[in-house]
């Protein structure tokens, strides 16, 4: 689905007013959702696929409390716009979070963005209550992602060592699975969903895939976020992390990578969902991950 200007003001006059004669603007990018500039601090999230009126319901239910414990800005949820005859999905105003994206502006202040993400890992990745959203695809065991990495493995390969990447997977899939009790997880931690400022992580958005389980999802950030040679000091800051955990980590970096590769070429391909800008972040973050082996 894509929206219009048009659509945007009727909503909000039709369920925010004080909201109607603001300025709106589109924001490029966006997966699951388009995002509208509202004023200098709101954004409209508008869902355009079918799993993302699911995805704003659970940043509306629990990103207010989880915000305020991190040292991030968040695009917290402030109103919530209900199905209607006009749009019949659910909608948010949301904090509008400053800065570029990351597939455009990448970080160049590595040691600063490394202690900025552990940070922000550290105070994020806390025991979660027994009803906090479940994934079936993030924070799980690597082994339920198996097929998709042999799905993902001819991009890999076809921008590095076939044999160096089979022998990370190995490694990660051999490392002792999670025995913590499940942590609250990001879930979505790749390029396009942080914010760059003067050359460092400035702050965090998109927290659709919020889940519980193993940080080891998150921790794949030290290679798909941060420049070359940053994800020593980033573990030593995050100060979490165990061997088998950061083997695990490595694992769902290259799952990342083969998916950020994925998007890029059909992004140069110029077909449905394609980012062109999201092929490089993935090429780099696979060469980190390898160098890193």
């Amino acid at each position: 689905m894509e929206f219009d200007e048009g659509l945007i003001r009727a909503l909000l006059r039709e369920q925010h007013p004080d909201l109607a004669e603001l300025p709106i603007r589109e924001v490029p990018g966006g997966w699951d959702n388009q995002l509208w500039r509202v004023g200098d601090e709101l954004a409209v999230r508008m869902p355009r696929t079918e799993r993302a009126p699911e995805l704003l319901r659970k940043e509306y239910r629990w990103l207010p409390a989880l915000a305020p414990l991190l040292p991030l800005p968040a695009p917290v949820p402030v109103r919530g716009g209900e199905p209607s005859a006009r749009f019949p999905r659910f909608w948010t105003v949301a904090r509008w979070v400053p800065g570029a994206p990351s597939d455009a502006v990448p970080v160049t202040r590595g040691g600063h963005a490394a202690e900025v993400l552990a940070g922000f890992l550290r105070a994020l990745h806390r025991a979660a209550p027994e009803d906090a959203p479940a994934s079936p695809d993030r924070g799980v065991p690597l082994a339920a992602h198996e097929d998709g990495f042999e799905r993902g493995f001819p991009f890999l390969a076809g921008c590095a060592d076939p044999a160096a990447v089979r022998r990370v997977w190995e490694d990660a899939l051999a490392a002792d699975a999670w025995q913590g009790p499940p942590l609250w997880l990001h879930g979505d931690l790749h390029p396009a969903n942080v914010v760059v400022t003067d050359g460092t992580l400035s702050g965090v958005v998109d927290f659709g895939e919020l889940c519980a389980g193993d940080p080891a999802t998150d921790l794949s950030a030290a290679w798909l976020l941060l420049p070359d040679g940053s994800a020593r000091r980033f573990f030593e800051a995050y100060g979490q992390a165990d061997g088998p955990t950061v083997r695990r980590a490595r694992g769902w970096a290259l799952l990342r990578a083969s998916g950020l590769i994925a998007i890029g070429r059909a992004g140069d391909e110029g077909l449905p969902g394609g980012k062109p800008t999201w092929g490089p972040a993935g090429r780099a973050a696979l060469a980190r991950v390898l160098a890193d082996e």
